[in-house]
Order: C-alpha cells, then structure tokens, then sequence
C-alpha cells in the first residue's frame, strides 16, 4: 500500500543545507547558486534519504532530476573511494531513461554534484560507438545513468554487472512503457538484486505504471506534484486552423511575425514523423530560415551537434518530432510551434513545456488542420480548457492582417494576459534554484555518449 503525499508550498526559510548533505554534496549545489529546494526535491529527498522507495509525480522542469540524483549520491558518498581499481567501484546505482537526450541531462548534472566527491558517474546510450563506453565501465563506475537498449548491449559485452545496484532509478518511466521498453525492462530489473530501493518518476500514474509499481517497489510513498493537465500562466497558447498544405507557409509567417514585433524567432517546431520533420526543416531553409532537425533516424554526434547549434543561436528553428519532447532542457526557450498535433494529448503538454520555463514568459502556436480537429478536442478535454483560436498572421500588413495576434503573447501583466487568452504549460514553473534547468555544457565525452566522474 503505498502512501499518497500532495506537495504543499516550499517552506520561506527552506534550504538545501536543511536536508544533511554531506559537505563536498552541499558545496557543489551551492556551486551551481541553487540554495532553495523546489517542491518536488523539498518532499522527495527526505524520504530518499530515509530509504523509502518513491513514486514521483513530476514532468522535466520541476527539479525531479536533483530529487532523486542528490539523495542518492547522499547515500552511497559512505561507500566510496578514492583507490583506483576497478573493484572498488561497481554500479551500485543505476538510473534508467527512454531517450539519449534524457540520459545525456540526467548524467550532466550528477557529475555537476559528484564533482567534490570520489563517486564515479557515467552514461551510457546508443546511437554512438560503444568503445568508449566500454573503456569507462571497466575502470569502474558508481553511479550510471543508461538507456536501457545499449545498456543490454554492455550486459551481453560483460561489460556491465549489476549485481551490486543497492537503486534502481525509472526517469519518464510512462514513456519508457509507450516506446515498448517494458520487456527490456523486465530483463533488467531481473538483474539487480531484489533487496534495493527503487524511485519511480513518472508524469502521469497509468494503470501501466501502477502495475509496474506494485511489481517493483515496496510499500512506496506517493508524490505528485503539478498533475499533467495542471496549468500555468507562463505559457500562453494559441490555435491556427490552417489546412495540411499550407502549414510550411504558416510557420514561416508566424516566425516573420515575430521578428517584426520584436520577438525572437528561435522555436521548437514539433512534427510526428521523422520524414516531415526532415522536409519541414529544408523547407524553412529554402525560406530562408536557419533550421536542423532531430529525429530518431539521426545520429547522437549528428544530434548533439544540432542541439548546440540551436542553443548557442547559430540556428533559429529546430525541428524536432517526439524524440525531444521529453529531456530537451533548452533555457529561455520563448516559443513552440506544433506544426502537427500529436496522437496522444498528453505528448501535447510535453512539447509546449519545452518554453515558459524557471517562471519565464513562453508561447506556445498549433497549426491545426480540420482533420485534427478530434485531437484538439482529445487536448481541451485533458486541460479542462478551451483554447483560443486565432487567425495567421500576416508579416505583410495586408487585408489578413490580425492586429492582436500578438496581444497575448507578451501582455503587460498576468492579469491582463489571463483576460486574453487561455494558458497552460506541463508542469506548475520551476522555482529560480531549479537544477534540471541550467543550461548545460557539454563535454567531448558526453558528445561521444560517455563520460564518468574521474574515470
């Protein structure tokens, strides 16, 4: 049975040095100018600490990475070591994403807070050549954060052993279970022994994720925090019916029409094939928008290369189907662009929580045709909302010309914004101390898809 907690407002004269952090751990947040916990971390860390296992309840940008990665280098700190046999450092965490992305941020900020300590991290994912990874499992590593396909690929190599795994930790787990992970899953958690403590964080708890749990985790406390339907000011949302064939010609407008009101142009473009998202991405260049893609076919190298392009404001779109909705961590990204709805609402409130972050002001555009028409209905019903509906810009100032197009998108004040058009956003804003949203830099060893804390 376990114990349901709803998550009240983080106490004024709350902070991390509150919660016992050993000092190299407590040095290294305070390094990184956090100092107050959000209120995932306020009330999932204790009870990490203590041993319980945990449901989390929590999308990306609530500061869900720190809650589970900080009580858990916390706990194993006793057991570390500075001599440099391999032996000496076995796996005795493991934290299993759906995405390289995911695993890529999660792993960027446990080496940020194992950077005072002798706990080995590194990560693991595919897409990349398996050398290096290799090299780095041998010389011994404590805590791991792995994609569940290349992390079998190392099992079957001998290369992995997690016979030694004292927790287990499921990131996005709903989505590991819609990308049919489960069975790879299954294989996994048959390897680790059956005496650990296991978190689960999750978005929404499906009657999937609720069976995996009763399978895997013991009497766990319940936490949730910003329900996926929750909404918030900080992002604001608005529909353009616009049919299939004239979507490319819309985008293009909306990112001219920012331009000219004063607006950035940088967006995240969602598309659900990878074949579109390749087309959109040409297409805006032809118009002479700088544009990359990501998508599954792509490789790590390929993508992480795109990603830093984006982030660094060489590129202004990046068009992306669902492979980015979820670990993409982008700060002060101002505006997703749905160029096509997805199939499940859900995934809808994922990709527009990719702006409107760390209390920041973020739009979110939907290009709808006619025959998405049940898909929207399908994304009002999860939000309780109905979202308004506005006609396409036009950068020209012509006839079609909507002068309060932009109305909504940077009104003066909340208040006045909420008059004007309905809001939402994935989860409730994460607070200014939020880890999971530092912009991150990467490493040639990230790039490569391994790296460790001194390997």
């Amino acid at each position: 049975m376990s114990t349901e907690q709803n998550i009240p407002p983080v106490e004024e004269d709350l902070t991390f040095a509150n919660f016992g952090f050993a000092e190299p751990i407590l040095r290294a947040i305070l390094e990184q100018g956090y100092t107050k916990p959000t209120p995932i971390q306020a009330q999932a860390m204790p009870h990490v600490m203590q041993g319980r296992d945990v449901m989390g309840a929590a999308q990306t940008g609530t500061g869900k990475t720190a809650a589970f990665v900080l009580p858990i280098l916390q706990n194993i700190l006793p057991l570390a070591s500075s001599s440099a046999s391999p032996a000496r450092h076995p796996i005795r965490a493991l934290v299993l994403t759906p995405t390289r992305e995911l695993a890529d941020q999660v792993a960027d900020n446990a080496f940020k807070y194992a950077k005072y300590t002798d706990i080995r991290t590194a990560v693991v994912f595919g897409g990349v050549d398996m050398s290096a990874q290799t090299a780095l499992l041998r010389s011994g590593v404590e805590l791991l954060i792995a994609t569940p396909g290349r992390l079998l690929d190392h099992i079957t190599q001998k290369t992995a052993n997690l016979s030694q795994v004292q927790f287990l930790i499921l990131d996005e787990a709903d989505r590991m279970l819609d990308m049919g992970f489960l069975p790879d899953l299954q294989r996994i958690i048959s390897l680790i022994p059956a005496q650990r403590q296991t978190l689960l964080f999750s978005a929404t708890f499906s009657p999937e994720i609720k069976k995996l749990a009763q399978s895997y985790l013991r009497d766990p406390v319940t936490i949730e925090v910003a329900r996926q339907n929750a909404a918030a000011d900080t992002v604001q949302q608005i529909i353009h019916m616009v049919p299939s064939e004239q979507k490319k010609d819309a985008v293009i407008k909306v990112l001219n029409a920012r331009i000219q009101k004063g607006l950035s142009r940088q967006a995240i473009v969602f598309t659900n094939s990878r074949i579109g998202c390749s087309k959109l991405a040409s297409a805006l260049e032809r118009g002479g928008i700088k544009a990359g893609a990501i998508h599954g076919d792509k490789s790590q190298i390929e993508r992480m290369q795109i990603l830093e392009s984006f982030k660094s404001g060489k590129m202004d779109v990046l068009v992306a189907t669902d492979v980015a909705a979820r670990g993409l961590d982008i700060a002060d990204m101002p505006c997703v662009i749905n160029h096509e709805l997805p199939f499940n609402a859900e995934d809808y409130v994922h990709r527009i929580g990719r702006t409107g972050r760390a209390g920041a002001q973020g739009d979110a555009i939907a290009l709808v045709d006619p025959s998405e028409e049940r898909l929207l209905a399908d994304i009002e019903k999860l939000m309780n909302r109905k979202l308004v509906r506005m006609p396409v810009p036009d950068p020209a100032g012509g006839a079609g010309a909507d002068p309060f197009f932009y109305m909504p998108y940077r009104a003066k004040d909340p208040q006045e914004a909420s008059k004007d058009v309905s809001t939402s956003s994935a989860a409730v804003a994460a607070k200014p101390g939020n880890p999971s949203i530092k912009p991150a830099t990467k490493s040639v060893g990230a790039l490569l898809g391994a790296f460790a804390k001194k390997p």
